[in-house]
């Protein structure tokens, strides 16, 4: 401790928040740093200054009291552990006692005790092990949800597959690892396991729909090819024009279930991608779901599927992760929904 400090002073108290954010990253328990934090409270001025005396030298019997009265066989395990840490140095008097030389005037001449420079000269390695901490605690929130969510599609799906035993033997498993604190690297081998298991799960119980020879095209006789697409929240979901391999009102005979909830009828394709989409989230489609769908199909060929969807709503017990599936499938150039409207066409006939 030779070598200047970075700073010439830092705020002992955020410090030792940073060490409270960072502890798993130095070895510290929470009574480990209450007791790093009765040493503080021990050394007068709130900031940590070279110039100041930076050597705590009050007895053991008082920093057991001020730790509300934690055994002094305890006490020395944590001071050892922040000794071991870096963040403390021992100065040992030649008794073994801590405590403070005096001068004539009464100033300080030596202290024995604990000396607190660590925590001056390595303050811009605590902010920076704390920011890191941060960062790691979100990403776990973050992956925790994800893998929460393909657990719950997951287990819809499982009502559908007769024997995959195996998926639900993992479900079983990710539902007791859950109930513990994970690390990063555990959730995210646990998802990469999980996801691909879902997705196997969800080609197969997808139905495969028909080949069909193109026609031409009908003229809609509930309004012009050309109206304007619904304009949703995000801008970015637009369509400039309808499909022109398309018109209404085959999808409308194919899909007569949505019809009811049209009040005052469907006479453009604004609104009927209007309806599909405040039809989603009655079928437990969420808002994201439903976005990455027009993006990857277009709003007026998402509206489609949807419609193809709630009408065999009886049959698909999880409709966010078939349209999930979907909407794969056709950013990879697998899945047209006139597809699937002549298939329920033919169902209807």
């Amino acid at each position: 401790m030779d070598r200047p400090a970075p700073v010439t002073s830092i705020d002992k108290w955020e410090v030792l928040s940073w060490l409270s954010a960072a502890r798993e990253s130095f070895g510290l328990s929470d009574r480990t740093l209450r007791v790093l934090s009765v040493l503080l409270s021990f050394h007068g001025p709130r900031e940590l200054n070279e110039t100041d005396g930076l050597i705590v030298y009050a007895s053991n019997a008082r920093l057991s009291e001020r730790a509300h009265g934690m055994p002094e066989s305890t006490l020395r395990r944590h001071l050892a552990t922040l000794v071991e840490a870096g963040l403390l140095i021992r100065h040992d008097s030649p008794n073994g006692k801590r405590y403070l030389r005096r001068d004539t005037d009464g100033g300080a001449l030596r202290a024995f005790g604990f000396d607190l420079r660590p925590l001056l000269h390595r303050c811009g390695e605590f902010a920076a092990e704390a920011r890191a901490a941060d960062q790691r605690r979100n990403e776990i929130a973050l992956l925790r949800e994800e893998f929460v969510l393909l657990m719950r599609d997951a287990a819809k799906l499982t009502d559908l597959a007769d024997d995959d035993n195996t998926l639900q033997d993992f479900l079983t498993l990710g539902k007791r690892l859950l109930r513990r604190k994970l690390t990063l690297d555990e959730l995210t081998r646990m998802r990469d396991t999980l996801k691909p298991m879902v997705e196997a799960l969800v080609e197969k119980l997808t139905p495969e729909t028909p080949e069909i020879d193109p026609v031409t095209p009908e003229m809609s006789a509930l309004g012009n090819q050309n109206e304007r697409h619904i304009q949703d929240s995000d801008k970015s979901l637009i369509d400039l024009k309808a499909p022109q391999r398309k018109s209404l009102s085959p999808i409308l005979r194919a899909c007569p279930d949505v019809l009811p909830y049209a009040e005052k009828g469907l006479h453009s394709w604004e609104e009927f991608v209007q309806l599909m989409a405040r039809m989603a989230p009655m079928t437990g489609i969420d808002r994201a779901t439903w976005q990455e769908a027009c993006r990857s199909m277009g709003s007026v060929d998402a509206a489609t599927t949807l419609a193809g969807i709630i009408q065999r709503i009886g049959s698909i017990r999880s409709p966010g992760a078939y349209l999930r599936s979907l909407s794969k499938k056709a950013r990879d150039g697998g899945f047209d929904p006139d597809d699937m409207i002549a298939a329920l066409s033919r169902r209807a006939a």
